[in-house]
């Protein structure tokens, strides 16, 4: 028997508020999924709505169906403050429960677990984070990264920029600034950036701003000296509504200010007020309520209470990313389940539900996500898939996408993620599996 925090979404508890958690025995049949949360510190913001969007799922997956093919499944939250020392001790702590996968949401959390997950056989669910090589199944057989990458989503942002000014061939000589979070996650992208400069003979002016992001005065100094066409930002937190109301003040064109994937939520435009709008930002799925998804979390986890339900963020674009990670990881389980059978998957098994996923048109459909994101495959050599990406823009209500899915450049993305990952292997001593 483990002790795992349970939604309380049962008739019989209808008095409680829906959507809190509470520390209940779970039956050892449950399939168990370790939450790695930040609920406080200066991530919250983004933390909160992103766990509240991987509960609320998980919830309604017992709700709604009865669990996975009858396996009802648990979650248990540890609170890592975005800590990377944190997450690891909460992964500790977490592994030996049966723990299906685990999903650090932290690029340096990701460092750390990689050579761990290893060891455990427990596989890491990194999707469109963490370390870009793991996209190389060769090398890293327990981490996957799907449905793309950062690296993926630089190449997708310099084709966006193109498609704003006349196509690839009229990128020479836009000056495009890069201004990211001084950590692991934030250089990600540079390697990229760096290819397609050479490439495409555009200017790149590289900004590092330090954690938290608060103070920025000096990256906007040279935002005003040296007047990029272009801005793209990988941020996170704090750090970036900081940078939108500097590049308000800065009087920077807010169409030419494209945020990464977590550079573009509600938490980073609303505090900007109005003059967020026209910011924009990649995106790996839709935001709002209007999806059947949705309707189905307020109608089974929250009873229909729209209103509760809102406090909770959903439809926000965190929120519905948790849920989006959240479908992935239950998929990957009942596709283990159509190999091994209905019941508890463990770790070898759902590394190979992982790693055999097709998330086709029709699946998406029929789990209430047509159009919420794209269909994809992920290989034994692929993790990562290449994935499209698509661009949103704030219109100071809400986000509405702007782009059409724009297709990474993987001609030039894949070689680096395979030299990479390569060189990991070398000098981990790992011998690289062989993909037929």
């Amino acid at each position: 028997m483990k002790m795992h925090n349970l939604v309380l979404a049962a008739a019989g508890f209808a008095a409680c508020a829906v959507g809190v958690m509470e520390s209940k025995i779970a039956a050892a049949a449950d399939q168990f999924f370790p939450l790695l949360v930040y609920r406080t510190g200066p991530y919250a913001p983004n933390g909160i709505p992103l766990a509240n969007g991987l509960r609320d799922y998980y919830s309604m997956i017992n709700l709604r169906d009865g669990g996975i093919n009858g396996i009802k499944t648990s979650v248990e939250e540890c609170e890592t403050k975005y800590n990377t020392k944190l997450g690891v001790e909460c992964y500790e702590k977490l592994k030996g429960k049966g723990a299906t996968l685990f999903t650090p949401f932290s690029t340096g959390m990701t460092y750390q677990l990689i050579p761990k997950a290893k060891v455990d056989k427990i596989p890491l669910m990194t999707m469109g984070y963490g370390r870009t090589a793991a996209g190389d199944g060769r090398v890293f057989k327990w981490t996957f990264n799907f449905p793309t990458t950062y690296w993926s989503q630089a190449s997708a942002f310099v084709k966006y920029v193109a498609s704003q000014e006349g196509g690839m061939n009229k990128l020479n000589g836009v000056h495009i600034a890069h201004i990211y979070h001084n950590s692991a996650y934030g250089k990600e992208a540079n390697p990229t950036l760096d290819a397609l400069q050479k490439i495409h003979g555009f200017k790149l002016t590289k900004i590092a701003v330090d954690h938290p992001g608060q103070e920025q005065k000096s990256a906007w100094l040279q935002v005003r000296r040296k007047r990029p066409d272009w801005i793209f930002m990988s941020g996170w937190g704090v750090m970036n509504q900081v940078a939108i109301k500097e590049a308000v003040s800065a009087g920077f064109p807010m169409d030419h200010f494209v945020g990464n994937w977590w550079s573009g939520s509600e938490s980073d435009t609303i505090p900007a007020g109005d003059g967020a709008f026209g910011y924009k930002s990649a995106a790996l799925h839709g935001t709002g309520t209007d999806w059947p998804v949705i309707q189905d979390i307020i109608k089974h986890v929250y009873r229909g209470d729209a209103a509760k339900a809102a406090e909770n963020k959903i439809g926000d674009v965190i929120y519905n990313r948790g849920v989006l990670n959240a479908m992935f990881n239950i998929e990957a389980v009942r596709t283990a389940q159509g190999k091994y059978g209905n019941k508890v998957m463990q770790g070898e098994q759902v590394r190979w539900g992982l790693e055999n996923l097709n998330i086709t048109t029709a699946k998406l459909k029929a789990l209430g996500m047509e159009g919420f994101t794209q269909p994809f495959t992920v290989t034994c050599a692929d993790h990562e898939s290449g994935g499209p990406v698509i661009f949103q823009q704030w219109t100071g209500n809400g986000w509405k996408f702007v782009s059409d899915w724009i297709t990474p450049i993987t001609s030039v993305v894949r070689p680096m993620i395979e030299e990479a990952a390569a060189a990991y292997a070398k000098e981990n001593k790992i011998t690289p599996r062989t993909c037929s």
